[in-house]
């Protein structure tokens, strides 16, 4: 049987922090679903379609798929027949709540297990919402996202703040 992980997140938009953590685990899982939550209670700066390209553009690894879901993350695995959620760590406070998490997904599917692995320390202080607070006022991408979305970003924010 082959192992499944499931990345879920956001990723609006995704860093290079979240593709080191996605190409390191492809190397770990047999398959590896990096899934883009579409949440009504958040407000996004991309839609989930635009995060989930964006995504499939930054993934060179053959055994990775991209999918969109509202919901549960647990369900979404189920049906998959996924055995483990990655979660990735970059602070103190993170892994308090990614512990905190776990433990609720563990609750709702005890047959599922939550991976937890660390940013590398070039990533760790890399965040979407970091990354927008740069691109608002108008801080160097450089190395913070993948270079194909670094205008793609700019000129979503500058769209968005004509509003």
């Amino acid at each position: 049987m082959s192992k499944i992980a499931v990345y879920p997140g956001s990723f609006d938009p995704i860093t290079n922090g979240h593709i080191d953590i996605i190409n390191r685990v492809s190397k770990i899982f047999d398959h590896v679903i990096v899934l883009v939550a579409n949440s009504s209670d958040k407000k996004y700066l991309f839609s989930s379609v635009e995060r989930a390209e964006y995504v499939r553009n930054s993934i060179q690894a053959q055994n990775v798929e991209v999918a969109i879901h509202s919901g549960l993350t647990t369900e979404f695995m189920k049906v998959k027949k996924a055995q483990v959620i990655v979660r990735g760590l970059r602070a103190v406070a993170d892994f308090e709540y990614e512990g905190t998490l776990a433990n609720m997904n563990h609750r709702l599917a005890p047959d599922i297990e939550t991976f937890m692995i660390f940013s590398r320390p070039e990533y760790y202080y890399i965040s979407s919402r970091g990354v927008k607070e740069m691109a608002r006022n108008s801080g160097s991408l450089n190395g913070l996202v993948p270079e194909f979305l670094e205008p793609i970003l700019m000129k979503k924010l500058a769209a968005n703040e004509g509003l």
